[in-house]
């Protein structure tokens, strides 16, 4: 009976980490990728890589998913450039961070340099996974049935070149027929998935109510699937900023583009359907934020946070159900 009453006491005596776990954790952060000069990093970065490991040493995380834009300006020139170490590894190097995977996609400014490297650089990394231009992730959510999956796309693929400082204008693809295969693949994976959560995630906003404004191509072939679908929500940077919008059909547009910069315009909130914004955060004294989002067997919840410790809003979006 006493040992019974010890184990007993051990147990309710562990840390809450200990416990069984009933959510799936991560943070979603875009367009941190640092400067082409030395130190190769700025003040914002670096307090939302301080932010990020306060919040994973706190809350826990599975994983990091990068949103693109990971090296300014013109991304990496081969597998061995000091970017990575002095950018990404060196500035994301908390004990909370070093074993934390990232899954990762390619911005605009990456695709000015060369993708390829980024992407064997995970056969280096022991936290950097790109496997390819576009792919697809597979969850369970601890302690229940459910499922998550999230198709990482590459929307300069798929849409075009976005010269950011120069021209805001989209380009056309620079290979149609890459752009076809990736919105062939992009409609079977959306189209065959009965999971209990469906995210898809590019650089490139659908809806954004900042500078560079909604994307056309993604309005006119993403959306659509999204609605169709039933998918719980699109996760995407290039705003150097924080939005939370909502379609009619209950899609969530969850923009976190805030890991190096912040622009306050709201020059296309014309642009954006009435009722769609939800939440705009653009302080230009900020030093930055991310978004921390956690599912469980009944809800996905999103919290924006930025790098003084503050929940700046928070919002919840449901299981898909099937008929």
């Amino acid at each position: 009976m006493m040992g019974f009453l010890y184990l007993l006491g051990l147990f309710l005596a562990a840390p809450t980490g200990l416990h069984a776990r009933s959510s799936l954790r991560f943070i979603a952060v875009g367009d941190w990728g640092g400067k082409p000069t030395t130190p190769f990093y700025t003040d914002r970065e670096v307090a939302v890589a301080e932010e990020m490991a306060a919040t994973v040493s706190a809350s826990g995380a599975d994983f990091i998913l990068s949103l693109g834009d990971n090296f300014y300006y013109t991304g990496v020139n081969d597998l061995y450039d000091k970017r990575f170490q002095e950018t990404f590894e060196t500035v994301f190097q908390a004990p909370s961070l070093r074993n934390v995977p990232w899954y990762v996609i390619a911005g605009n400014h990456d695709h000015l340099g060369n993708v390829s490297a980024q992407i064997a650089y995970t056969k280096i990394s022991k936290r950097w996974h790109f496997p390819k231009y576009f792919y697809k992730l597979r969850f369970k959510v601890p302690g229940s049935n459910a499922t998550v999956v999230i198709l990482m796309i590459d929307t300069v693929t798929l849409c075009g070149t976005s010269h950011d400082f120069h021209a805001e204008a989209l380009t056309t693809p620079r290979d149609l027929r890459e752009a076809r295969n990736q919105l062939s693949w992009l409609r079977k994976q959306m189209a065959k998935s009965k999971d209990d959560y469906l995210l898809v995630a590019g650089h490139y906003p659908v809806w954004s109510v900042g500078k560079h404004g909604p994307t056309s191509c993604l309005v006119k072939y993403l959306q659509p699937l999204l609605q169709q679908h039933k998918a719980t929500a699109y996760l995407c940077g290039h705003d150097h900023n924080l939005q939370y919008l909502e379609d009619k059909n209950g899609v969530g547009y969850v923009l976190s583009g805030a890991g190096n910069f912040m622009d306050n315009s709201t020059k296309n909130l014309h642009a954006v359907p009435r009722g769609y914004l939800r939440f705009f955060y653009g302080q230009t004294s900020s030093l930055g934020g991310f978004t921390y989002i956690k599912i469980d067997a009944k809800e996905m919840s999103v919290t924006y946070l930025d790098s003084k410790r503050r929940s700046l809003y928070k919002t919840s979006l449901p299981r898909r159900k099937f008929l």
